[in-house]
């Protein structure tokens, strides 16, 4: 990416701040007739059982797993700021690159903070880690090297992203979610731009091995977080009977609407750089249910 380009983010981030505590209206209450996530997104929406819930059920379906979506992000971001802080550390404060980073970092921490805010105005309980994912996470975030970390954080973004449009675009959507998602899209889109055109200085050197580990760590990012969202405990809360049942058949339902309404950017990107191939694709479909 030219220097010129990485200038202008940086001054876009300077001069125009979204800050949380005055962009979102956080006083805002939910109208009657407002949900808390799409239904496009929604583990359960598309399986008979899902008509037999009544309105309040499916209203705090949405709930909860809106809850898991932001907590979720805000984990991953954590991660992904212990991460650039290391990195930054190798790079002079004068180098374009850091200060768009520092620009970043400053960026993420706040979204943190916004998402703990919208879990707590969600009356939220969202479900922790599971142990692996906590291992997993946190050997990544120390020891794969930097290019990988990015190529992962970029997958994440782009799944964000996504989710975003759908929630802020979705009149439907109780308005202090629109706002926290919209906010968020805006400064993940200069994240994704900038992640992007880092990349491209590694992608382009890279050889078919290489790239093969590329399109492991952006599908395995996915998944990671993809498995965050659908908990069994959430249709216990809801009192749905047969929950664990009821859950197996939601992770499968899940599995394919996220192939289907959420995968399309990311495939799109792997494929740019040629990261399918036949060590990859079998994984891809097997995992995503991916078209590659």
């Amino acid at each position: 990416m030219e220097i010129a380009e990485v200038e202008r983010l940086i001054k876009i981030s300077k001069e125009h701040p979204l800050l949380p505590e005055t962009y979102i209206p956080w006083d805002a209450q939910r109208e009657h007739t407002e949900i808390y996530l799409p239904e496009i997104l929604n583990s359960v929406q598309g399986l008979p059982v899902y008509e037999s819930l009544t309105p309040q059920q499916k209203l705090d379906l949405g709930r909860h797993e809106a809850v898991q979506v932001m907590y979720s992000y805000g984990w991953g971001e954590g991660l992904f700021c212990v991460f650039m802080s290391r990195y930054m550390l190798s790079l002079q404060p004068a180098d374009t690159e850091y200060r768009f980073l520092l620009r970043e970092l400053i960026e993420e921490y706040r979204h943190q903070e916004m998402f703990a805010q919208a879990v707590q105005q969600l009356d939220g309980q969202p479900l922790p880690p599971s142990a692996l994912h906590n291992i997993i996470g946190k050997f990544t975030t120390k020891y794969l090297p930097a290019d990988y970390l990015f190529m992962g954080s970029l997958a994440i973004e782009m799944v964000t992203d996504t989710y975003g449009n759908y929630s802020r675009r979705d009149k439907q959507v109780y308005t202090v979610l629109r706002k926290v998602f919209e906010l968020h899209n805006i400064e993940e889109g200069r994240h994704i731009v900038f992640t992007k055109g880092l990349l491209e200085r590694f992608t382009a050197e890279a050889g078919y091995l290489k790239r093969t580990a590329y399109s492991f760590v952006v599908l395995f990012n996915i998944y990671f977080l993809r498995t965050m969202y659908v908990k069994e405990e959430i249709f216990d809360r809801i009192g749905i009977l047969n929950s664990d049942a009821v859950y197996k058949q939601a992770f499968i339902n899940y599995k394919q609407k996220f192939a289907k309404n959420c995968l399309q950017n990311i495939v799109e990107f792997v494929q740019s750089w040629g990261g399918y191939n036949t060590l990859t694709r079998w994984a891809w479909r097997w995992l995503l249910d991916a078209k590659v």
